[in-house]
């Protein structure tokens, strides 16, 4: 049996660089993408391409390289992502912008240039991550949202238009996870005169802790692992700690007036 590729994009560091170290652990044949790959000269656990998935310039010639080289492409699994925090009032558009390019356009650029390589071997696999937080519009945390919730969506409708080729495309939504997705995230700055200045400082506060006490990154490789080695894999996938999960059920079954309570409550507005 041939050794499976996966190409995982942001793969440089946090979720990313952990599903293609487990993979790879696996006897996959992993490559992963970075904006820069310059900025990693000791970079030794698999093999990086340089891309960045806002510019489909730059998406073109880096699946080329991968396809000249393995002939094929069996996963892709649509990673790479930013966060982005603030009142939505006050968020710069451009940083809007920005964040719904890198969450949402980008795996789309990514999905378009790797089915019709998936589409004439009428074999393939697209993982989107996603987040718990996708589901649910988060104070503060609105736009990050959105542009998750976008991704969920369209991988609802795409997983449809390519079944038939023999391409199966899910969601995987990760919850709240140790990484340096802190230190990479757009933060709205907190201003003196701000009518959000305090709700915003604390909730802000409150999200860093949530990230640094946060599970393993690996269990989302593990998962990623069992998705790829499911023969027909679901619509939506969750990892992250029981309350976070349990969540979701509660919007399910309470009155959005409710559930909206409990998320103040929590958040202390």
């Amino acid at each position: 049996m041939e050794q499976r590729v996966v190409l995982v994009t942001g793969g440089s560091s946090g979720i990313g660089k952990s599903i293609g170290i487990y993979l790879k652990s696996k006897g996959f044949k992993v490559y992963g993408t970075t904006r820069q790959v310059g900025k990693y000269p000791n970079f030794t656990d698999f093999d990086l391409l340089e891309l960045d998935v806002r510019n489909p310039e730059s998406i073109a010639p880096a699946i080329s390289k991968l396809m000249a080289k393995e002939g094929r492409l069996d996963v892709l699994v649509n990673n790479a992502g930013i966060g982005i925090t603030g009142p939505i009032e006050e968020t710069p558009h451009s940083e809007i912008l920005n964040a719904f390019d890198t969450n949402f356009n980008g795996p789309l650029h990514m999905a378009k240039a790797v089915l019709p390589h998936m589409r004439h071997r009428k074999n393939g696999l697209i993982i989107n991550i996603t987040s718990i937080a996708g589901y649910m519009g988060l104070p503060y945390r609105g736009l990050y949202s959105a542009s998750k919730g976008a991704l969920e969506l369209v991988t609802e409708a795409l997983r449809m238009e390519v079944k038939g080729f023999g391409v199966k495309v899910t969601n995987l939504a990760p919850g709240d996870f140790a990484t340096n997705i802190a230190s990479g995230r757009y933060h709205a700055p907190i201003l003196e005169d701000s009518p959000y200045k305090e709700s915003y400082g604390d909730t802000l506060k409150m999200m860093n802790e949530h990230v640094d006490s946060g599970q393993d990154p690996m269990l989302v490789a593990q998962m990623v692992f069992k998705i790829i080695n499911t023969k027909n894999p679901k619509v939506h996938y969750k990892v992250g700690e029981f309350l976070q999960k349990f969540s979701l059920f509660l919007k399910k079954i309470l009155p959005d007036k409710v559930y909206e309570k409990l998320l103040m409550n929590h958040y202390k507005l």
